[in-house]
């Protein structure tokens, strides 16, 4: 590697929620850091990934989707999106091209229009639509913002991301390298950990469940020099609602948990035993003290 003609810097992903943002940063990155759903503001806190490549570092800020907030949780989400605008070198706008432009994209725009970092708009999901729909949303775009560049892309089929990438490098300063090669996320164990265990339950739950969960990670330790111990708590906001989790003798909460043993399991690279437990903690969305020993701060 050649010192002077390396390049780093930061890249926040932005756009409305379910735009496929979380997607793809793990399509970039080439593992699974950050959880995906199909259910809206899967994503809650900024969570920052790392790219090594050759001749670049690129660090990716992944951000909860700017929504009108409904809660404490939700104003801490859009306020954890809307403060990375600042503080990067480019900033990478998601856009869902299977759906149409609504008052959402009209709402970052506005915001956009207020930064001075440069935007490449990736217009995502486009192995799902026609070529003539692309080229109009393309064009429609256009009018309404001078992006830096614009990328069509597929985050779930890889179409376009290396095209992407070299977009982002075109921003980036000459710098240092500031992760080591083999590190993917600034994020503890713990919260990825944690993270992971709330994605399956978003799989398997519906109506006010998947916004309702919190997960914390109480104990992480390395058992028997080899197998990692793991107790994690899943709160839920109502006594109904910690029935649904666990479900009938226990099936749902037992699903939960082998699902996310596979994925702890290849992130930790060994043998985990999870202890699942469901607790109330009423209205925990709206307690800023709740909120801040959850992370949320």
């Amino acid at each position: 590697m050649n010192s002077e003609n390396f390049k780093s810097g930061f890249a926040t992903v932005i756009g409305r929620p379910n735009v496929g943002k979380s997607t793809l940063i793990n399509s970039l990155i080439g593992q699974k850091v950050v959880i995906m759903s199909d259910k809206p503001q899967t994503t809650r806190n900024k969570i920052m990934c790392v790219l090594t490549l050759e001749d670049a570092q690129i660090l990716f800020i992944d951000t909860p989707g700017i929504h009108k907030p409904k809660h404490k949780l939700g104003e801490y989400m859009v306020q954890a999106a809307q403060s990375t605008l600042q503080e990067v070198d480019v900033v990478i706008y998601v856009v869902d091209v299977t759906e149409s432009f609504g008052k959402g994209e009209e709402y970052i725009l506005e915001h956009l229009k207020k930064i001075k970092s440069p935007v490449i708009l990736a217009i995502n999901k486009i192995d799902r639509v026609a070529k003539e729909k692309l080229l109009s949303a393309i064009a429609d775009y256009s009018r309404l913002y001078d992006f830096a560049a614009i990328v069509p892309i597929s985050a779930t089929q890889n179409i376009n991301t290396t095209e992407l990438v070299a977009e982002i490098k075109k921003y980036l300063e000459p710098g240092p390298k500031y992760f080591p090669d083999d590190m993917i996320t600034d994020q503890p164990e713990r919260l990825v950990v944690a993270e992971m265990i709330r994605e399956k339950i978003l799989h398997v739950t519906e109506e006010e469940i998947p916004h309702s969960i919190a997960v914390d990670i109480e104990e992480m330790a390395t058992r028997n020099n080899q197998d990692v111990y793991i107790r994690a708590i899943v709160y839920v906001e109502r006594d109904s609602q910690k029935g649904i989790v666990i479900g009938a003798q226990g099936k749902l909460l037992k699903q939960i948990g082998s699902s996310a043993r596979k994925d702890i399991e290849r992130l930790l690279g060994s043998k985990i035993f999870l202890d699942l437990w469901v607790k109330v903690k009423k209205d925990w969305r709206n307690r800023e003290g709740v909120l801040k020993s959850f992370g949320y701060e």
